[in-house]
């Protein structure tokens, strides 16, 4: 986590020791951005390697695409779907014989979405679904406690859509985007400062109800029944956190007056993506598609937090932007089965010596795979699963400040996810 001075209008050896504190923020802040950000957003597009841009088979369309809302045959149509995420980060230092595993709870990201249509001509849709949120926990007083002890992350998309055929090859969609954010974390101080009874220093922040806006827009063209070309913009949303608590632990009574409970405001984007995607149709069995997914982590320069206590910290990022590139295929086995496959390179915005231990998130190879059983004409059961295998790498990240000086905190980072999820389709 970097921030480059502190500001206060009280004393310097305030200012020297909360150095340290100001660190917890930058790292919740962090994540929320979309350091830990996973594509699980539709049961069947993501066992296509997440692809869907021009993928025309289900509601899904509303996240992928809202302009392909109008070209699905039946008149309604829903899918409701929830994956479980389970994450082991491990961390190692040689040197001073560090080793530790994360501790980190399944999480367990949603999704839900619903397609009328109005005529031929026109259809309404509703998504909501939660594209950024993590649960990570460390051991406490571990190595890096004073970067990161646990943090849990939730943040729902809900996007009301409307789609519109302009010819019978093209359409055009978009709506809204209403976001709802939480976040609980939880750190030490420094890395060594305890009380009289030999307890860490630390601090809790939490804040629920954080509330921001955005868009989505799409177009889709089909040249022929077989081709779609697909494109989405989903904007850059500006998450504002104001007034949110601030407890901390474990103060000598002598520090008690400089390190009183209070409260925090800080800003930052979720950065704007732009995915242009192609479907061609095989045959009546074989449908291949493919995505390139592009996100503008840059506008995540920097971050300033202000604190009640007259505390400002200003931060640099240095975040890049990144590329998804995203392959998939599904085979019609029968009237009863559908069976899906793919992968996804995935581009990681870090640059080195930024690596922090909440999202030590480097590039990745995405293996997706899953199936449609189709219970009745009118209900479905869609299964997913996807591995992530996060490459191996030894960074550090160098920016964190203690007595006026950066301190280096790095290793080698090892993470991996296996990730299962389930959905039902219903549609008329």
């Amino acid at each position: 986590m970097t921030f480059g001075h502190l500001k206060n209008s009280k004393s310097k050896s305030m200012k020297k020791f909360l150095t340290g504190a100001v660190i917890f923020l930058l790292m919740s802040a962090a994540a929320y951005a979309g350091g830990y950000r996973i594509a699980l957003q539709g049961q069947k597009q993501l066992a296509m390697g997440h692809t869907g841009v021009a993928v025309i088979n289900s509601s899904e369309l509303a996240f992928f695409n809202p302009a392909g809302l109008t070209f699905l045959e039946d008149s309604f149509t829903s899918s409701v779907g929830m994956n479980l995420v389970y994450s082991n980060i491990v961390f190692q230092n040689e040197r001073y014989g560090w080793y530790t595993e994360s501790e980190s709870p399944v999480s367990t990201p949603f999704n839900a979405y619903a397609s009328f249509k109005i005529n031929e001509w026109a259809s309404v849709g509703m998504a909501v679904y939660t594209p950024y949120g993590s649960s990570v926990e460390y051991p406490t007083n571990w190595e890096g406690s004073h970067l990161i002890n646990e943090i849990s992350l939730a943040a729902i998309f809900f996007q009301p859509t409307l789609s519109v055929k302009l010819t019978d090859k093209l359409s055009i969609g978009g709506g809204a985007i209403l976001v709802s954010g939480s976040v609980d974390f939880t750190r030490n101080l420094d890395r060594s400062t305890t009380n009289v009874e030999g307890e860490r220093l630390g601090v809790n922040i939490n804040q629920s109800g954080i509330t921001a806006w955005g868009y989505n827009l799409g177009l889709m063209f089909r040249p022929t029944t077989a081709f779609t070309l697909g494109v989405n913009y989903r904007s850059e949303i500006i998450v504002d956190a104001e007034e949110g608590e601030a407890d901390f632990r474990n103060i000598p009574s002598n520090l008690q007056g400089q390190f009183s409970d209070g409260t925090f405001n800080a800003s930052l984007p979720l950065p704007a993506e732009l995915t242009f995607g192609a479907s061609y149709q095989v045959n009546e069995k074989w449908l291949l598609a493919v995505d390139i997914n592009r996100v503008f982590w840059d506008v995540y320069q920097s971050l300033d937090v202000e604190f009640s206590n007259g505390l400002v910290s200003e931060n640099p990022r240095n975040y890049k932007n990144s590329t998804s590139y995203r392959f998939g295929m599904q085979y019609k086995a029968n009237e009863r089965f559908t069976l899906r496959g793919g992968y996804y390179f995935d581009e990681s915005p870090i640059q080195s010596r930024y690596f922090a231990p909440e999202t030590p998130r480097n590039d990745s190879n995405n293996f997706t795979g899953g199936l449609t059983f189709n219970l009745s004409e009118h209900f479905a059961i869609d299964a997913s699963f996807l591995y992530i295998h996060f490459d191996e790498v030894n960074e550090s990240y160098d920016f964190y400040q203690e007595n006026g000086q950066n301190v280096s905190f790095g290793g080698t980072y090892k993470n991996n996810a296996f990730i299962p999820g389930l959905g039902v389709t219903y549609r008329l």
